[in-house]
């Protein structure tokens, strides 16, 4: 699959989707090891299902992005801000890493910082939230890195093997980023 650089990091960069990667994401997003993290767990998602819900997410104005490792132009999941409320500059985010190699490797922080940049600099959103359950310790500090703070908490919202958690509330205001990408770009400007 060929990607474009349109956000870079150190370790990754994010590229516009290709609705050709569908039957990677199907394959990553039928896996419980990664769903068990996100909302979608009990549904299962075909490559047609997934190359129709990337197409909507598209057609109603989410940035998704592709989440590609910078040395060996790998797919390793992806990310993207959706809900995007131009006239109150406010979105929310949403990322997972599919390929297991690279979980616990700081790439999906970088993600993370990548897209809030995108967010903050390029689409002039204020204020950026996300939703977590309270067992996904991996990605709440990867959030909390990133400069995310918790607002609130859903108790008992989300049941799964028959125990109950929290679903937490976190986010982040444009003047709490400290950006890593356009900073330097706009400095050559």
């Amino acid at each position: 699959m060929k990607y474009f650089k349109k956000v870079i990091g150190g370790k990754c960069y994010l590229s516009p989707i290709n609705i050709e990667d569908a039957e990677r994401y199907s394959e990553w997003l039928n896996n419980i090891d990664i769903t068990k993290f996100l909302a979608i767990t009990h549904h299962q998602i075909s490559e047609m299902k997934e190359k129709e819900i990337l197409t909507e997410m598209i057609k109603q104005g989410s940035q998704i992005f592709a989440i590609v490792d910078l040395n060996t132009n790998n797919l390793i999941g992806n990310c993207s801000l959706f809900d995007i409320n131009h006239r109150k500059n406010k979105a929310e985010l949403g990322i997972f890493i599919g390929d297991k190699n690279y979980l616990g490797k700081g790439f999906g922080t970088e993600a993370i910082k990548l897209i809030l940049d995108y967010g903050f600099n390029i689409l002039n959103l204020h204020n950026i939230m996300l939703s977590v359950y309270s067992y996904n310790q991996r990605a709440i500090a990867a959030y909390t890195k990133a400069g995310f703070k918790e607002f609130g908490r859903r108790r008992d919202a989300h049941t799964i093997a028959g125990k109950r958690y929290d679903e937490i509330y976190m986010d982040i205001l444009d003047d709490e980023f400290e950006s890593i990408y356009f900073k330097g770009i706009m400095k050559e400007i």
